[in-house]
């Protein structure tokens, strides 16, 4: 587990039954702009603060195939957690989401990110992780995507739902590096750990209730995914 995890959830003391909601969520118009693609097959690895949360929420969402933990942005050698929670390899802490684009488009993926996932205004920090490890970026696979990611974020800023601006990047992914095993699945495998009951649980009920049409009650896990590819 993580050592900062595992100070911030010492701190947290959660009554029986309750669980706490640790960021207030903005709901962000769905995009102007979106895909016109008839693929069966789309990747987009988004970056987002721990990657626990992220992986969580995309897993539990109708049309994504797999969402594996992981880290881009930095080199093979470093592209582990010992290494890149120094928050000097270049990585972010980041979910390779992959998707059907006939049942869930890219502009809904990313109307969840925006929405449910994380602040995209908190530059290189989420809640308690601070680091550029933990920044806010989208990991692009095709200049469609790009497209798109650029406009919806200038959509969003002019439509001000944030009362700040919002700093998520969009760049090429060059490489995406699986975390380890222990990262994976870890939301479900561990729901009473403190942290995950703070931060990451109220994300998942949040797309529930928001994007119901979108909710799939039963998580799609690493290892259930692999089965079904």
């Amino acid at each position: 587990m993580k050592l900062h995890h595992l100070l911030i959830a010492a701190s947290i003391m959660l009554p029986p039954g309750l669980a706490l909601a640790g960021e207030t969520v903005t709901i962000v118009p769905p995009p102007a702009l979106d895909q016109k693609t008839s693929a069966k097959s789309q990747t987009v690895v988004l970056a987002g603060g721990c990657f626990w949360g992220v992986q969580g929420v995309y897993q539990h969402m109708k049309g994504v195939t797999s969402a594996v933990s992981g880290y881009s942005g930095g080199n093979k050698q470093t592209a582990n957690y010992d290494a890149v929670t120094g928050g000097d390899t270049g990585h972010a802490e980041s979910v390779e989401v992959t998707f059907d684009p006939t049942v869930v488009s890219l502009g809904k993926i990313l109307q969840v990110y925006f929405s449910v996932v994380h602040n995209p205004t908190e530059l290189n920090r989420q809640g308690p992780d601070s680091g550029t490890q933990y920044r806010s970026a989208i990991f692009t696979t095709s200049a469609e995507q790009a497209e798109i990611a650029k406009a919806y974020i200038a959509q969003i800023g002019k439509a001000k739902a944030y009362s700040k601006p919002i700093v998520t990047t969009v760049s090429s992914l060059e490489k995406f590096y699986p975390a380890e095993a222990y990262h994976q699945d870890y939301a479900t495998i561990h729901p009473s750990q403190p942290y995950i009951a703070y931060y990451d649980l109220p994300k998942i009920e949040n797309l529930s209730k928001l994007f119901p049409k979108d909710y799939r009650a039963k998580p799609l896990l690493v290892g259930q995914a692999k089965a079904s590819n």
